[in-house]
């Protein structure tokens, strides 16, 4: 029988909602169990709320985390007893999981269910229905390969997803190893947790490996996973990321750590086209198309080689036209890298039935803790709106509203403070807004990156930072993702994009990696107090609270 002690943090709710005392002793082992299988919702001061959802199970289930380990953690942190209904649809969300199996046979690719009652459901969804072909048996479906992907979309909207053991094609065979030393004469060997990964995705070359979604801190190398996970398949993979530089970034690393050469390695980009046996585009230009009403010509590179594996770098970026193409993808092994699974347009149910289910996730504090990623200090620093803009501010809509408080002018003595504070460390002054930029930039004589930069010219400025010739940069969000700036440990995020989650996390990911010495980064928000912005600053601070992030608040007149 389950004792249900006062000082636990955990107050479960009967709609599925977890509330989380901050100020309970067990708060932070009881998050480091919660996020396992449920989603943070909102974060005030003291109490934090969480939501377990069917999707949040499946993701639990696919990492090997069983329905009786998530009601155990729920009763073991509890203040109350845990309404009895709450652990009965835990235990249905995570049943669900794998009643609904794809394999391949003889007959062609089957659908099967583990009764003949859920395949009569299946039959008769209007929305499921019509991706089966014939039936073949009591609980089983032929189904077309080029809707092997359109049926696991379908049917995790139904409730019920689908594993997909069919099986993938073995894809053009490449030869390559992995160095001891890299080519820059340095020891290399996989961090104990990136080899991990990359055998969890592996799974010995089985049917039950080789789709699915590694999250990991930014600073902690998913690059080298995906390198790992190549290593092990050893075929022509398509690498698909968010910007030149990252695709730079890419082939660095992979001419650095293994004996492939620079003929093997190809770019496709707005400027070169290039196709090699191992291949990194941009989504940029896979979306491309000439008119709104037009095709999208560069998606063909999907079928310009026989991929044996899509890597998708940040794929919680990954853009509509390319969930549809990889619907039809579902016989090449995909891995999905990311720091974190939110995404603003909520498709996480479509990362889950395209590229795969979350395979690893790795907590950003049990990283840090293991100095893997340098440790944070987040600070949010606010201050008033100038008496002159509070009349503007007062009668703008709500995007006006933002933008005002966002390029409050009183945030250029903050800057101030906090780059003669830390006049010895590499800093990134990050904004949203190109005018403020430029504004903080002339002010400061600080180099500025933004979407209008040529990638000369940011090659030159990104180069010269980790060099140490300069030792502070603007940037504007294209360096929001995929930008390597080891050395940097202080981040100004001046402005950002609204209550953008993954953002603030992705902002963050830019001063983690590992530093020599005290290994400390430091993180300041700067925020206009009683305003809209100060509102979507909570919400952007929702996934780092998550992961034991906590921002102390400080006034800029007594900063």
């Amino acid at each position: 029988m389950t004792t249900y002690e006062p000082s636990n943090p955990l107050i479960v709710q009967s709609d599925h909602t977890v509330l989380v005392e901050v100020d309970s002793p067990n708060y932070e082992a009881a998050r480091n169990e919660l996020v396992r299988f449920a989603e943070l919702v909102k974060s005030p001061e003291h109490i934090h709320t969480y939501r377990i959802t069917p999707l949040s199970i499946w993701n639990a289930r696919a990492a090997g985390i069983a329905a009786d380990e998530i009601a155990e953690a729920l009763c073991r942190f509890s203040k109350y007893q845990v309404p009895e209904h709450v652990l009965v649809e835990i235990n249905d969300f995570s049943s669900r999981f794998g009643r609904l199996r794809i394999r391949l046979d003889t007959k062609g690719l089957v659908l099967s269910s583990d009764t003949e009652t859920l395949a009569e459901e299946i039959a008769h969804s209007k929305s499921a229905g019509g991706l089966l072909s014939d039936r073949i048996s009591e609980t089983e479906f032929l189904i077309k390969s080029a809707n092997r992907g359109k049926i696991k979309q379908v049917l995790i909207k139904i409730g019920y997803p689908a594993e997909d053991l069919a099986g993938y094609v073995r894809g053009e065979q490449v030869s390559f190893s992995v160095l001891d030393t890299t080519q820059a004469g340095e020891k290399f060997i996989f961090r104990p947790y990136q080899k991990q990964a990359a055998d969890i995705f592996y799974a010995g070359g089985s049917k039950r490996g080789g789709a699915g979604v590694i999250v990991l801190p930014c600073g902690a190398g998913k690059t080298i996973v995906g390198i790992s996970c190549m290593e092990q398949l050893q075929t022509s993979t398509l690498i698909l990321t968010t910007s030149v530089t990252a695709i730079r970034q890419w082939k660095t690393e992979l001419l650095d750590k293994t004996s492939l050469m620079e003929d093997d390695i190809g770019e496709y980009s707005g400027a070169n086209k290039e196709i090699g046996l191992i291949t990194i585009a941009t989504y940029q230009i896979m979306t491309y198309r000439p008119d709104k009403e037009g095709d999208f010509p560069h998606l063909q590179l999907f079928d310009n080689r026989n991929w044996g594996l899509i890597i998708y770098d940040e794929v919680h970026m990954l853009p509509a036209p390319v969930f549809q193409v990889t619907a039809g993808l579902q016989a090449r092994r995909r891995l999905g890298l990311t720091a974190t699974l939110v995404r603003e347009d909520g498709k996480e149910e479509d990362v889950f039935a395209l590229i795969g289910p979350k395979k690893v996730d790795v907590p950003w504090k049990e990283m840090e803790n293991q100095g893997w990623i340098a440790k944070a200090r987040c600070c949010e620093i606010r201050m008033p709106l100038p008496e002159d803009l509070r009349m503007p501010y007062a009668v703008a809509d709500k995007r006006k509203k933002f933008r005002i408080s966002s390029e409050n002018p009183a945030k250029q003595q903050v800057i101030r403070q906090i780059l003669e504070l830390h006049k010895d460390k590499q800093v990134l002054l990050i904004g949203m807004y190109i005018d403020q930029l430029k504004d903080v930039a002339g002010d400061f004589n600080i180099p500025l990156i933004t979407g209008s930069t040529t990638q000369a010219r940011r090659d030159d400025l990104y180069r010269d930072f980790r060099d140490g010739r300069i030792n502070i940069l603007a940037v504007s969000k294209v360096a929001n993702f995929a930008v390597d700036l080891p050395d940097a440990s202080v981040a100004i995020q001046i402005s950002g994009t609204f209550g953008s989650r993954q953002e603030e996390a992705q902002r963050l990911g830019r001063i983690l990696r590992p530093k020599q010495g005290e290994n400390q980064a430091y993180f300041y928000s700067l925020v206009t107090r009683d305003t809209v912005e100060q509102d979507f600053a909570l919400k952007r601070q929702l996934f780092l609270c998550e992961q034991g992030y906590q921002y102390s608040i400080k006034a800029a007149d007594g900063f």
